[in-house]
């Protein structure tokens, strides 16, 4: 409306100038307003790690503003009328929570964390299931860091007795997911010394000598733990063994995975654990919006946006984007992924049900008096 009310008053000031070039005009304007415009918010985590710039790359994907340039003319291929916006957000932990209170739109998370939190179990088995969540896509593999200095003794999970260890903020998706392969390892939490911290302040706690060894849960390679070797030598342990298999058995979002040499400076092959990381939506969201989105992702013109973005960009597999991870595959999304055969239909949930509203109370009929 704006843009044809500008365009009338150039014309009352000039009538004379009222040509093709004009109509042109008002119509590119009236088809960018018709066209509605939405705004989502991604919660893409704290800047240290690898979510945060994937989430600017998402966002950048299946963004399409009113008015530009259609995907098959050479413009965008995201959702037509979408702007796309990353955050930045404490913890993956923050996100599904504001993601389950309807404050963001989507959020990246790590597939562990998320089925926890869904479920009510394991770390969040004393926290109300954040049942309303949904995953659109599992992008790519992050890895297990545990670093600890060049120097140190610690060579392996089980020398980890005794120590100090950061694990992130308490409560946090990297303290959940430590906490869990040190029981895999036979550790009881009373048998290390826990230390909470942002990823922010790991460089400073090494330099210190105030923590021994830390936990980071992100793809490598990722700028937490470059931060740190760029002022202290560091190493990365393997996590490995019997333990870290029986943790792929028993959980379908851990796989075994290596962080190739090189990765970081000085650094050898290290074997750890990858989990998925996931993008996560609410089971409210509109199932054309899913389908758009989803769609951006994966559309052959994004993918290179992805690989140039960030190393993590080239390990994105679409033929694993709809694997079963422990919760429902949003509605929409799901449809995009049995139509491309990377779904078994029957693995479809059904949407959560409408409420129905209670019938209008009906009136009490008027009595006509019989006639015959």
């Amino acid at each position: 409306m704006r843009c044809f009310v500008s365009a009338m008053k150039w014309v009352s000031s000039a009538a004379t100038r009222l040509n093709l070039t004009l109509l042109i005009a008002i119509l590119v304007c009236s088809v960018a307003y018709a066209q509605e415009t939405r705004v989502i918010r991604i919660g893409a985590g704290p800047t240290g790690i690898t979510d945060f710039p994937f989430g600017g790359l998402i966002a950048n994907a299946i963004s399409n503003p009113p008015g530009s340039r259609d995907c098959d003319r050479g413009g965008n291929c995201g959702v037509p009328g979408l702007i796309a916006v990353a955050q930045t957000t404490a913890d993956v932990t923050d996100n599904l929570r504001a993601i389950a209170r309807g404050d963001v739109e989507m959020g990246l998370a790590q597939a562990d964390i998320v089925a926890w939190a869904s479920q009510g179990t394991a770390a969040f088995a004393d926290q109300e299931p954040l049942s309303n969540l949904r995953i659109l896509a599992r992008l790519y593999p992050e890895n297990v860091h545990l670093i600890v200095r060049k120097d140190s003794p610690i060579k392996s999970v089980a020398d980890l007795k005794g120590k100090k260890i950061a694990t992130g903020p308490e409560g946090s998706g990297t303290d959940a997911t430590a906490k869990v392969i040190l029981s895999a390892y036979g550790m009881k939490r009373t048998a290390v010394q826990f230390k909470y911290m942002a990823f922010s302040a790991l460089a400073d706690a090494f330099a210190k000598g105030t923590i021994d060894a830390a936990f980071i849960v992100s793809g490598a390679p990722t700028l937490a733990v470059e931060d740190v070797a760029a002022r202290t030598p560091i190493k990365l342990v393997p996590i490995s063994g019997p333990a870290a298999e029986k943790l792929t058995q028993a959980f379908p979002f851990y796989s075994l995975g290596v962080i190739p040499a090189g990765t970081y400076t000085g650094q050898v092959p290290v074997e750890t654990l990858d989990v998925s990381a996931v993008l996560v939506s609410r089971d409210t969201m509109d199932p054309e919006l899913a389908y758009g989105i989803v769609r951006a992702i994966w559309h052959e013109r994004n993918i290179p946006l992805f690989q140039a973005g960030h190393p993590r960009g080239k390990l994105m597999d679409k033929s694993q984007a709809a694997r079963a991870l422990g919760i429902p595959i949003q509605t929409g999304a799901d449809r995009y992924y049995v139509q491309n055969g990377l779904m078994d239909p029957a693995a479809i949930v059904p949407p959560p049900a409408k409420p129905v509203k209670p019938p209008a109370k009906a009136e009490r009929p008027t009595l006509r008096p019989n006639r015959s």
